[in-house]
């Protein structure tokens, strides 16, 4: 039984708690000592099988363009306001300078001719898209080989040069690029030490004591050192995306915290019964380890669930963050364990500055017990909704609905850098590009075209493409004479995050490349970063539905073998449905309306990134598992002690609201601490599931779950006969042998007949 193998493991660890210690010591060495030798790069690679991008991709890749290379540009305008490059001599020797340094620079291909396109005439120069046509802004667009060949040093050199010429020529230097994108670093560290900050903060108020709320934080720490590095030595194997150490950072110190925060209320308790620390500990992670068990591989599964998605950098990202959790959920269960052997009794009681601020809280009443006050407090408030159930039922379920129904105006893409703070250089080069060509030039599109020697088609591709009413301009076409391939780089009217650009690529597909192809052997394809994106979104978008309904289903089967219950996973499943969908229309509100955006630091406007609402479901619906299993865990011993449905429900869920509370306050600390990075793709990940995170713990688990429960009654623990003799028993610890293993008096089978 799962419950024996717990009790013997935490018991053991225990009792030996430096060998578990040393053990771990030595496995978080040598993954950090793997990962330095050999781990690889982040890279984001925004492409998916059968894609009309990836077949651009392809066509670009076996033409040798180049254009399937690394990027980045240097954006450069005279510090004399009134200076242009067309009559400022020391402006053109500046730029003709700056352009012949940008190209000794190490890996560098080529560069673009800016200076060069001004001595040909400003009408080329215009043309070229170089130099903007009041001669204010000009572009050197830098190529790089693929990424595999790159490192961050390359963007170190780029940016050294810059921070040089800045103080040596007469120009406001600016840049940006993918090869920003791609080894910028996100700047997580400090996210992450906020976020372990407030969680300290959290558990000391929750246990008053230095010592327990250590323990949780040494804890999440030792597993994020595996994790992380474990995720580095994985991306040297395979393209991990960028986002997926940020990601796994955040998920794994919040459920890190969390589990360990499970187990250590329970080992609390059982130190205030008296049991020995080693018993305790045996213990704890026996009975609280289950669930810890239980929800960490709903998370797991929840997660690899993204493959249905069939995007393969959603799959390897899942897969990274996924083994986070597991070395989370192992850590719970083994170095947690070690911990509190290694503390002893001391974890009992509270230090000198807890009591103290125990007894402010409490308002020292005299004979309570340490959390009686608290526990009373929280059996009143459920006493009371049980007592109004239809009220606060409808009350909140309005509140969540109205809450979602800005997601009804969601739209997918990806912010740019023109969603970034001023602060950043690559912001201030999007806005000058912006300003001298138009929005559309931050957001080429590549057009692949393999003519198959059919004549005169190219002439008549870049015809119908200008003269679309979304194209601004069309570059000179390269064709590669090995293989015939044309590229064409053209440039929308409106921005990479516009729905009118979405728009305009549908067109190019549906309308203009089969009209200027024909339906001879020729074929055309949309690529570059704005297409992919806008392609990697719309799968995503069409796969959600199944990916959704195969979570939902394995949520209410799990729940159902735990809980022997029809009625509890049902509405479990639709409870989170709720939360989840709150937290959607929340950040369409922030992010695409601009509602309290300043707060977290967004200054514009963006779209919702293209995977994250799948991303977002995957984990959200895994972590509030967590809370579902250990508060109805509570509430199913209650009734099977009691056989009293309202009983029940108060006194379970009044025990379990201070953990509950407490873990969902350190979770959204953390996730918070994620929202106000640079990145508004970690801002999209930390504000969803801090929010979602929040209403869960207090909208739905104090308010919906007793007041439902309360309505449906007996009905809760309903289960056919039939289906009943089916269902294996004991999966996480829900038969008497369970109980029996950990010292538990045996309880009555929960079956309602």
């Amino acid at each position: 039984m799962l419950s024996k193998a717990l009790l013997r493991l935490g018991a053991s660890a225990a009792r030996h708690p430096w060998r578990v210690i040393a053990a771990w010591l030595i496995a978080a060495t040598l993954a950090v000592l793997a990962a330095v030798a050999f781990g690889g790069r982040n890279a984001d690679s925004m492409t998916a099988p059968g894609l009309d991008s990836q077949r651009a991709a392809e066509l670009i890749e076996r033409a040798g363009t180049g254009q399937e290379g690394m990027t980045a540009q240097v954006v450069v305008t005279p510090l004399d306001d009134g200076a242009t490059f067309f009559d400022d001599d020391g402006a053109r020797t500046a730029l003709t300078r700056l352009q012949t340094e940008v190209k000794r620079l190490p890996h560098v291909l080529g560069t673009s001719d800016p200076a060069g396109a001004l001595d040909a005439g400003g009408d080329t120069a215009v043309r070229g898209g170089l130099v903007s046509a009041d001669g204010r802004i000009a572009v050197v667009r830098v190529q790089y080989p693929d990424q595999s060949r790159l490192s961050a040093e390359d963007l170190d050199a780029l940016v050294d040069l810059g921070d040089r010429l800045r103080a040596e020529l007469p120009l406001r230097i600016e840049m940006g690029g993918n090869l920003f994108y791609a080894f910028s670093d996100p700047n997580g560290g400090v996210s992450e030490l906020i976020g372990l900050l407030a969680a300290a903060a959290i558990l000391f108020l929750a246990f008053g004591s230095l010592v327990a709320a250590a323990l949780p934080i040494g804890m999440a720490v030792f597993g994020l050192t595996v994790g992380v590095a474990t995720m580095t030595v994985l991306a040297g194997v395979t393209d991990v995306p960028t986002f997926a150490p940020v990601l796994g950072s955040m998920v794994g110190l919040g459920v890190g915290i969390d589990y360990a925060l499970f187990v250590l209320a329970r080992h609390r308790e059982y130190l205030a019964r008296g049991l020995d620390p080693h018993e305790a500990a045996g213990r704890a992670v026996a009975t609280a380890g289950r669930p810890v068990v239980f929800a960490g591989g709903t998370v797991i599964v929840s997660i690899l669930g993204l493959a249905v998605a069939n995007v393969p950098f959603m799959t390897v990202g899942g897969f990274a963050v996924s083994i986070v959790v597991l070395i989370m959920v192992l850590a719970s269960v083994t170095l947690l364990p070690a911990f509190l052997g290694a503390a002893g009794p001391r974890l009992g009681r509270a230090g000198r500055i807890g009591r103290a601020l125990r007894a402010r809280r409490l308002g020292r009443r005299r004979g309570a017990a340490p959390d009686a006050v608290p526990a009373a407090g929280w059996r009143r408030w459920i006493g009371h909704v049980s007592r109004h159930p239809v009220p606060y039922a409808v009350g909140a379920a309005g509140l969540l609905l109205t809450a979602t129904l800005p997601l009804l105006g969601l739209r997918v893409g990806l912010p740019d850098d023109g969603s970034l703070p001023q602060s950043r250089t690559e912001r201030r080069a999007y806005d000058l590009v912006a300003e001298g060509f138009g929005p559309g030039t931050n957001g080429p599109l590549v057009i692949a075209a393999d003519p198959a020697g059919v004549p005169g088609v190219l002439d008549r591709l870049v015809a119908k493409v200008a003269a679309d009413p979304g194209i601004a301009s069309v570059a000179p076409t390269h064709v590669d004479r090995a293989t015939g391939i044309a590229t064409l780089v053209v440039f929308p009217t409106t921005g990479p995050q516009d729905k009118a650009t979405a728009d305009t690529i549908a067109r190019l597909r549906s309308e203009v490349l089969p009209t200027a192809i024909g339906h001879g052997p020729a074929r055309a394809h949309v690529g570059g970063a704005a297409a992919s994106l806008s392609d990697v979104g719309r799968r995503t978008s069409e796969r959600l539905p199944v990916f959704v309904a195969a979570v939902l289903a394995m949520s209410f089967l799990l729940l159902m073998l735990v809980f022997r219950s029809v009625v509890v996973p049902l509405k479990a499943v639709l409870l989170n449905l709720l939360s989840i969908g709150a937290a959607y229309g929340i950040m369409v509100a922030v992010f695409q309306w601009g509602w309290g955006g300043a707060l977290i630091g967004l200054e514009a406007t963006v779209p919702i990134v293209s995977f994250i609402p799948m991303f977002l479901f995957a984990i959200l619906f895994g972590l509030s598992m967590d809370y579902e299993v250990f508060l109805l865990s509570r509430v199913r011993e209650e009734y099977l002690r009691t056989g009293d449905n309202g009983t029940a429900i108060v006194e379970g869920i009044s025990g379990t609201a201070r953990i509950i509370t407490s873990a969902a306050l350190i979770m959204v600390a953390v996730f918070l601490s994620f929202a106000v990075a640079d990145d508004p793709s970690a801002k999209m990940f930390g504000l969803g599931l801090a929010t979602a995170i929040f209403i869960d713990a207090t909208v739905v688990r104090m308010v919906l779950v007793p007041a439902t429960m309360t309505l449906l009654g007996r009905t809760n623990w309903w289960l056919p006969k039939w289906l009943d003799r089916m269902l294996p028993r004991g999966p996480v610890g829900t038969d008497d042998t369970d109980a029996e293993s950990t010292g538990e008096t045996p309880r009555p089978r929960l079956v309602d007949r």
